[in-house]
């Protein structure tokens, strides 16, 4: 049956029934909600069974949210994926104003609180992304712009978000992580991240040991939704001379307060 024909008569439920007629907004909408969903995509196959459409119909949706850079394939596994174009959807919706000004109040308090920068931050791909920030009254300190990006794996929240993952999907970023040594203390094993992502999972928290900045430590913990999937990471860092990292320890409950408000929001 040719999509149109689907779409014309509607899919087929698990009995063979009818389902009502849909159309393919609605179709593509269900898939691009499938794949938003899911923490390693999905196949072909999968979508077919979850959407109740043929595997060509499937291809045809997702061939051309491809070409516009909502979906990419993942050749290695066989799935789809989340594209750049899906991703700035997101962010976007993130970044409305009202939202966004919510999102920094939370920060501003956290920052009265803790007496240090505070951040808001998601994945990108394979980066850090700043999306809110609020800077500590004092002379030396670090200027991110809201927009900027850093890496994972010598970052708090770069860490976070990979201990936090998947398996399969940790280790497919890590491939794409060049582990270059930004000071003395970057981790630059996989091995050694591996171990720090397992500790990180354990705790529920993550370290920047001057492994970003020579001099300046940081904590991230994450951001979760109502089903506990990670939406971003909430962070606070300064320089060592302020904050060491049993300080930035310390200051968990006031990092918890905040990531529950910014879950809120979400």
């Amino acid at each position: 049956m040719a999509l149109d024909d689907q779409i014309e008569n509607g899919g087929l439920s698990q009995d063979g029934s009818h389902t009502p007629a849909a159309t393919s907004a609605d179709y593509t909408l269900r898939l691009l909600s499938v794949i938003a969903g899911a923490t390693r995509g999905a196949t072909t196959v999968e979508l077919s069974s979850h959407l109740v459409l043929s595997k060509v119909a499937v291809e045809r949706i997702c061939s051309g949210l491809v070409a516009q850079g909502y979906l990419a394939r993942d050749l290695g596994h066989g799935h789809y994926v989340r594209g750049p174009a899906l991703r700035r959807l997101a962010l976007n919706a993130l970044n409305r104003r009202e939202i966004r000004a919510k999102r920094q109040s939370v920060l501003v308090k956290l920052v009265a609180e803790v007496g240090e920068s505070g951040n808001f931050t998601t994945l990108d791909g394979a980066s850090v992304l700043y999306l809110d920030r609020v800077e500590a009254p004092w002379p030396w300190r670090l200027t991110l712009e809201p927009g900027a990006k850093v890496p994972l794996h010598c970052t708090a929240s770069g860490k976070l978000f990979l201990a936090l993952m998947p398996q399969g999907r940790r280790e497919k970023l890590m491939e794409q992580t060049s582990m270059d040594a930004l000071t003395p203390a970057t981790i630059v094993s996989r091995d050694a991240l591996r171990r720090e992502c397992a500790a990180i999972a354990e705790c529920g928290y993550a370290l920047d040991r001057e492994e970003f900045v020579p001099g300046l430590v940081a904590i991230a913990v994450p951001v979760l939704d109502a089903e506990g999937k990670v939406w971003g990471g909430i962070s606070v860092h300064g320089p060592v001379a302020r904050m060491t990292t049993t300080d930035a320890v310390a200051k968990l409950p006031a990092l918890h307060r905040a990531a529950r408000l910014m879950a809120d929001l979400l």
